[in-house]
């Protein structure tokens, strides 16, 4: 095989990959707004009989009453009580008898509900669905059991786990006064107070079609959606007065905080910090695609400053990494953690992580590594968009986080477009040690 024909080769496929990469990049879904204010997002996607359903509320833990945490979670819980028509856990029970799944998450700024199932099920889910988001019923004796439920939830997966321990803390230290500093699992003693009536008050005024995006992805286009969801969702009242989503601020960091948790369950001491950051909900001329390849640059893969620095050439951490939380509606956050080998202490990890970030602000990123960040990050986005429920999520999350479709659409091209001194100028007013909390997670004294 002569050499010309493996260069016409290669050159081909990188043709074909960079017309598939476009293809991928720009895809932008079908939308359309009912009267009573629900925005319904379609996502066509015809290579198999499934259907991707998803209800995006936009509300979560940052919305919650102060002194009632824990209630957009509760709710996540409390949406499979029933309805008039539906008893309560038929919903799960009817998806899955049906061949599909179903599932609920909640963050800080929004809470979701969504079903896979066969296209010719969608029917079913869409007037389940509805049916939930306006006829919620549950009884007081259901309401204290659910609550009795979440209370062990919290206990296993935070109050258990020295890690999270850690991170509820310093998240209520770098937010002090934003709700961004309150766990979405809510606080245990708030948990444990959460009342009937303040429960319902929440659900009547955020669980409403003005305050909710319908996407679908998969085999269906607008045309065939709209009817549907006209016939169910459409005939749902809204919210009137529906309150704004203002969030109180936190003041300037005058100082770096510390706070160090041990517990006897620690087996492998970590260091860990976090910073207040953009996200692309608050920026204000694409900071937050900066912020995102300023972190994978740092650490975000084996080949990134701190992995390379601690773990392969100085061998004194098993891992090493930083990431960017930038999608927050209030703001986001980034973050740096390294775990030691044995017999290194956190000290000597954290001073050497101190170092790294110092040199990357100092001199920024080299071209190889701006252009490997870039490439990372557009890949990850392209390979994600081949998979319907991705897909939902990717247009879900960013549409109730503020974003719009264009900002997803345009998402890969606006990472490309980022410069060598972006990356610098957000990386210097991101990774300020005065405005930052670190985090020491050791074992009990003695142990």
């Amino acid at each position: 095989m002569g050499k010309r024909f493996i260069v016409a080769c290669l050159a081909l496929l990188a043709l074909t990959a960079s017309a598939y990469a476009r293809e991928q990049e720009f895809v932008r879904p079908e939308t359309f707004t009912l009267r009573n204010g629900l925005q319904v997002v379609v996502i066509t996607d015809r290579r198999a009989p499934v259907v991707t359903h998803m209800v995006w509320y936009r509300v979560g833990a940052a919305d919650e009453p102060r002194g009632h945490s824990g209630i957009a979670h509760f709710f996540e819980h409390l949406m499979f009580k029933g309805t008039r028509q539906i008893a309560p856990g038929e919903f799960s029970r009817t998806v899955a008898r049906n061949g599909g799944e179903d599932n609920a998450f909640t963050n800080w700024d929004y809470t979701a509900y969504y079903e896979r199932i066969a296209r010719d099920r969608l029917d079913l889910v869409m007037r389940m669905e509805a049916d939930r988001m306006r006829n919620l019923q549950f009884s007081d004796e259901t309401f204290a059991s659910e609550r009795d439920v979440i209370v062990e939830e919290r206990r296993q997966r935070v109050d258990n786990n020295p890690g999270s321990v850690l991170g509820e803390r310093m998240r209520a230290m770098l937010w002090p006064h934003h709700p961004y500093g309150t766990p979405v699992v809510g606080w245990l003693h708030e948990i444990q107070s959460l009342d009937r009536e303040t429960a319902l008050q929440f659900y009547r005024t955020w669980y409403a079609p003005n305050n909710a995006i319908l996407v679908v992805a998969g085999d269906v286009d607008a045309a065939e959606l709209r009817p549907l969801a006209e016939r169910y969702y459409g005939r749902l009242r809204p919210t009137r007065d529906l309150p704004a989503r203002n969030w109180v601020s936190d003041p300037p960091s005058v100082g770096p905080m510390r706070v160090t948790h041990r517990d006897e369950k620690v087996r492998q001491p970590s260091f860990s910090r976090l910073y207040r950051a953009i996200s692309y909900g608050t920026d204000t001329g694409h900071q937050a695609h900066s912020l995102d390849v300023a972190m994978e640059i740092l650490g975000g893969s084996e080949t990134s400053r701190l992995y390379r620095a601690l773990v392969e050439d100085q061998r004194i951490a098993v891992s090493a990494g930083a990431s960017a939380s930038s999608s927050g509606l209030g703001g986001g956050s980034a973050s740096v953690w390294a775990t030691p080998v044995e017999g290194v202490t956190l000290e000597q990890v954290e001073v050497a992580a101190d170092a790294v970030i110092a040199e990357f602000l100092r001199n920024g990123p080299t071209d190889a590594e701006l252009t490997r960040a870039k490439n990372s990050l557009s890949a990850n986005a392209i390979y994600s968009r081949d998979s319907q429920e991705s897909l939902a999520n990717i247009y879900g999350s960013s549409l109730a986080q503020g974003e719009s479709i264009d900002d997803v659409v345009n998402w890969p091209a606006n990472i490309e477009a980022v410069t060598r001194d972006d990356v610098v100028a957000l990386s210097r007013q991101t990774l300020d040690i005065n405005a930052s909390v670190t985090g020491w997670l050791l074992p009990e004294e003695g142990q």
